[in-house]
């Protein structure tokens, strides 16, 4: 397929709507660096400070809902310029905010941009790239988040580390790097932000998007850049257009055709059921977790980096295999080593002390968690939700499910240390793992392959699966 496929180019494309990604990755990880001292500058009570940390997940949960209603009226390349101007400005007014209702606004603009890129990104991704390639070009998109954790975690120390000794004459310049350096911390993505904002005018629109708007033309000068082989183009335009023109009805009418509304549940269903499977507490609130068994807070964070560390190295790992292996079977197999990695988590907490388990054992769990989550459910997640649903509407139905991926995101993360106050680590831990069940159950039951399919045979196939 090389000699037919620019895959140079699609790479391209690729890569640079993954900055999203980063984006989104560096925006929710930076606050973990930043808490205790806006907690103590500002005074705030718990709530005040579980606040600061969820303000942002409001408004990903905000950017979702008009994700997909922008991207299929304007187009994906304008939205990701609309996320790019949010995340600058988000990182901006975080870095000179005079007060904690000005840092919580900001914080809810850069959340905006989180909803919209979780949706836009992948979604261009998957209309850009061949059916042989989409798997790992959609997945460079999950591996950008992680090293967006790791971006900010990394940035969180460095910059923790200059302010001991940083002195600068200017007062503004010795507030965000030296006195006050959580501005610096979620200033710093001012710059991936504008650089994600001028490379985006280097990308053309989505040649799919354009089909639909009846830009034909348009749309085969770029099918030109991605498809070196004439036939294969003048099939993919015959293929867009075939389904389209079976897609004659408003958007909601597509949606409640018997098969697509089966896909959009199915969406939800497994977006939902990600977040109960314990990956976000584990990232959010490691630390915490790692202090639980005994460890000191710098070792916390040197056992939550190592982390970071497996995340982002199993996500490469997963983007070289997804396309020769099937989504499917990455699920089999990480959701079966998740649910023994969080067996052998809760066992150390019930038990581990009392048998002489060193935290050693709970590192090596963890990481064996996050190695089979990060090949598994966190890779697949953003390729499921890219190739479900028909073009015309597919921004519509991707904001659906990612509403319901956001909303399980912000209830685990208000949940969680409830969870491990009340049901203790071990029996939050013992949940996580049974709710790996029937999220294998769905997707063995009621997933197709995608694999090597193009998207318009994707679409065939729900449209053919009228019942249930």
């Amino acid at each position: 397929m090389s000699n037919v496929n620019n895959i140079g180019y699609v790479t391209f494309l690729s890569v640079v709507a993954a900055l999203g990604g980063f984006l989104f990755g560096y925006d929710t990880a930076v606050i973990s660096g930043t808490v205790s001292q806006v907690s103590t500058q500002f005074s705030l009570t718990s709530l005040q400070s579980g606040w600061y940390v969820g303000c942002a997940l409001v408004g990903s949960i905000i950017g979702v809902l008009f994700a997909g209603t922008l991207s299929d009226g304007f187009g994906r390349k304008r939205t990701m310029i609309l996320s790019a101007i949010l995340f600058t400005l988000s990182a901006v007014g975080c870095a000179i905010s005079s007060n904690l209702d000005q840092l919580v606004l900001y914080r809810i603009i850069g959340g905006v941009g989180i909803g919209i890129v979780s949706i836009v990104c992948p979604l261009y991704i998957s209309e850009v790239s061949p059916a042989s390639h989409r798997g790992r070009m959609v997945s460079l998109y999950q591996l950008a988040v992680t090293v967006g954790f790791l971006g900010a975690y990394l940035m969180n120390y460095f910059l923790l580390d200059l302010s001991v000794d940083f002195s600068s004459h200017n007062a503004l310049l010795q507030k965000i790097f030296g006195t006050e350096v959580w501005r610096g911390m979620l200033g710093a993505e001012t710059l991936p932000a504008l650089m994600f904002f001028l490379i985006i005018f280097l990308i053309p629109e989505s040649p799919r998007w354009l089909l639909v708007k009846g830009q034909e033309s348009k749309a085969v000068s770029i099918f030109s850049k991605i498809y070196n082989n004439t036939s294969v183009i003048a099939h993919q335009i015959n293929e867009t257009k075939s389904m389209l023109q079976s897609e004659r009805k408003s958007d909601w009418k597509i949606l409640l055709t018997p098969g697509i509304f089966r896909a959009v549940i199915i969406g939800v269903a497994i977006a939902m059921l990600g977040q109960f499977m314990g990956v976000n507490a584990v990232l959010y609130y490691g630390p915490s977790i790692f202090e639980t068994s005994g460890l000191s807070s710098g070792d916390s964070l040197f056992y939550q980096s190592l982390i970071g560390m497996v995340n982002m190295g199993t996500s490469v790992l997963a983007l070289l295999i997804i396309d020769k292996i099937g989504r499917k079977k990455l699920v089999y197999v990480g959701v079966s080593g998740m649910v023994i990695s969080l067996l052998l988590i809760g066992f150390y907490f019930m038990m581990g002390k009392s048998l002489g388990l060193s935290s050693i054992f709970l590192l090596v769990c963890f990481l064996l968690y996050i190695f089979f989550t990060a090949g598994s459910i966190s890779a697949v997640i953003f390729v499921f939700l890219s190739e479900m649903y028909p073009t015309q509407i597919r921004g519509t139905a991707m904001s659906i499910a990612g509403l319901s991926l956001w909303v399980g995101t912000y209830l685990i993360g208000q949940l969680t240390p409830w969870m491990l106050d009340t049901l203790t680590p071990a029996g939050t831990f013992f949940l996580f793992a049974f709710m790996c069940l029937p999220y294998m159950l769905i997707v063995w039951k009621l997933m197709p392959e995608t694999a090597g399919k193009s998207l318009e045979d994707i679409e065939r196939y729900w449209l053919k699966s009228k019942k249930g």
